[in-house]
């Protein structure tokens, strides 16, 4: 892969980083709602499948990749969780849900910038 696409999905990946960190921000402000849960799972589902098609095209470190994946994932599980059960019935899902689950979201984000930059060599 050129040295130019690998920048191109490290930059990808810190949008997704700083787009996290500026929704949980904006959701602090506003107090976060089910629309806001829903954008990130609706945002974050094609995401999820650009990884793996990327892993599976040999563009990143598998092993960090998947890491990513998973991370998102349960980051969206807490993140989007929360947010539901607290816009359904008004009780948070776990103590921290929300915060931890951004931090997943972001991290996850992370380690995709890093899979790009830390691929394996064939």
């Amino acid at each position: 892969m050129s040295l130019s696409a690998r920048i191109l999905i490290v930059l990808a990946a810190l949008s997704g980083l700083v787009g996290v960190g500026l929704s949980a921000a904006a959701a602090h402000v506003t107090g976060g709602n089910l629309a806001t849960a829903a954008q990130f799972l609706l945002f974050h589902a094609p995401a999820l499948l650009a990884l793996v098609a990327l892993i599976g095209a040999g563009l990143l470190h598998p092993t960090l990749a998947q890491a990513a994946g998973y991370a998102m994932v349960l980051g969206l599980v807490l993140f989007c969780g929360d947010l539901s059960r607290r816009a359904f019935s008004g009780v948070p899902l776990a103590p921290m849900a929300a915060p931890t689950g951004g931090i997943l979201l972001m991290l996850g984000w992370l380690l995709v910038g890093l899979s790009a930059l830390l691929r394996l060599r064939a």
